[in-house]
């Protein structure tokens, strides 16, 4: 690997104050457990909400970084044990996604000082905690849906090149690659071109998450999440008078069958491919729950999803302490 330090500052960008160039952070203001959302206003819900002894609040960029404690209190949820807890923006799709992934990863793997790798450093435990549309006529609007496998249809992901996590990766690329490919006009300018690819969330996340719901009682589902390159033609939505690559994508992907023990693709989001991606390359613990707040197959839409999120991200919370313990 040619992977030369120290690291040049036009390859890690650090300002003069020793943050990180776009979180703007410094290594001692990031926890090992970590929950990232797409927008900045729930980062900073979370924070008023959920997290108290608050070391830094901090935005740059759009970007929203809160450092404190989690304290869960309440009969199902008392077992669990203070947490000190980082929330952050992701900003909306992988792009974006990829710049935060690799600045905490930064933070908390290179000394930013000398710019060299750090010889010792913690594991991180990540939680993509957002908003989703359900694929399936049975979810109910405010599902919360975590994630066991992810497609990715976005591009991120393919610059990192990371073994497959399991058989069923490999075999769920060719399978999706063949279907997706059935569906486009062999005379498209993309035709065979657009390659989904599989990771897998860290099992120990996923069985974290099961188990953080059933003690909060709060019904979720398990199932395969497509990360999309966009929220329009790329999720399905055909507004624009440009025709898209493929007509109807979240109506192709909802009837595919994974071969999983009956799991399905339940939901669509733009995020949890890439993370489960790098982060499952670099040995971290990374998932993702997202709340359906549309259902597709019903062209529904809940406006009204507060209470929902508030579940899925008291659900993470839980889950990350459990994960930690579980080691």
């Amino acid at each position: 690997m040619n992977r030369s330090a120290p690291f040049t500052e036009a390859d890690l960008p650090v300002d003069d104050e020793g943050r990180i160039y776009h979180l703007q952070i410094k290594p001692e203001h990031l926890a090992q457990d970590i929950l990232i959302v797409g927008d900045p206003g729930r980062a900073e819900m979370i924070g008023d909400t959920f997290l108290k002894d608050i070391e830094i609040t901090h935005e740059h960029r759009g970007l929203v970084t809160v450092t404190g404690t989690s304290y869960l209190s309440g009969d199902q949820a008392s077992v669990i044990s203070p947490s000190r807890t980082t929330v952050t923006t992701s900003g909306m799709g992988t792009p974006s996604l990829e710049i935060i992934l690799q600045e905490l990863v930064a933070l908390n793997e290179i000394n930013l000082a000398t710019r060299t790798p750090k010889t010792d450093h913690g594991e991180l435990h990540i939680i993509r905690v957002g908003t989703s549309g359900g694929l399936q006529s049975d979810t109910r609007l405010g599902t919360p849906i975590i994630t066991s496998y992810s497609i990715g249809t976005d591009n991120s992901g393919m610059f990192y090149d990371v073994p497959y996590p399991d058989e069923h990766c490999e075999r769920l690329e060719k399978e999706l690659h063949t279907l997706i490919r059935s569906k486009m006009d062999p005379d498209a300018r993309f035709y065979g071109k657009i390659h989904p690819y599989v990771t897998r969330a860290d099992p120990k996340i996923v069985s974290a998450l099961q188990e953080s719901a059933k003690t909060l009682g709060i019904t979720s589902k398990v199932g395969l999440t497509v990360s999309c390159g966009g929220f329009f033609a790329a999720q399905g939505r055909n507004i624009a008078r440009v025709q898209p690559s493929i007509l109807d994508i979240d109506q192709v992907l909802y009837q595919f069958d994974p071969g999983l023990g009956g799991q399905k693709i339940e939901n669509m989001e733009m995020e949890a491919s890439f993370l489960n991606h790098l982060f499952g390359g670099l040995g971290y613990a990374s998932g993702a729950i997202c709340t359906a707040i549309a259902n597709r197959q019903d062209n529904t839409f809940d406006s009204q999803y507060t209470d929902s999120i508030r579940n899925a991200i008291t659900i993470a919370l839980v889950a990350l302490s459990i994960a930690r313990k579980s080691g």
